[in-house]
């Protein structure tokens, strides 16, 4: 993933946009240093610029799980699937997950089929699939309100 001649080591990049901006990059392929406000202002930026990337996020995965933090590098790992899943879908997923929301837990391994058809989802699929099994256990499916 590192693009740079020089060695991408986790352990010592944290902060990535202080020890090794030259991997971050927007979607565009714009490096850190030309996201700023004088390219702001000449319209040189877009949305897309602004938004992290799956790469970015793959990156910090990897930072976290140099320094042990497993479970941090997994959520970000699951981020950077979700870079691609557009806001309406990713906001009707979130209110699918909460508690008394979702019908069955079919409502749950629908949406997690549909993540990892149309967007190769897998890590947030395997999430929805794992809440489908709890919810189930601890009747969460019934409506609280």
């Amino acid at each position: 993933m590192p693009s740079s001649t020089e060695p991408f080591d986790p352990r010592t990049a944290y902060p990535l946009a202080e020890n090794r901006p030259d991997l971050v990059k927007t979607a565009r392929g714009l490096g850190l240093g030309e996201v700023n406000v004088a390219n702001l202002v000449a319209g040189l930026l877009d949305q897309s610029d602004m938004r992290i990337t799956a790469e970015g996020l793959k990156l910090q995965a990897e930072v976290a799980r140099a320094a042990g933090r497993a479970c941090l590098a997994e959520n970000f790992e699951r981020g950077a699937e979700l870079v691609a899943v557009p806001d309406d879908v990713l906001l009707a997923t979130y209110e699918l997950l909460r508690p008394g929301r979702a019908r069955s837990s079919d409502d749950l391994r629908e949406r997690a089929q549909s993540l990892r058809r149309d967007y190769r989802a897998e890590r947030v699929a395997a999430l929805l699939e794992e809440a489908a099994s709890v919810y189930e256990k601890r009747g969460l499916f019934r409506r609280r309100f």
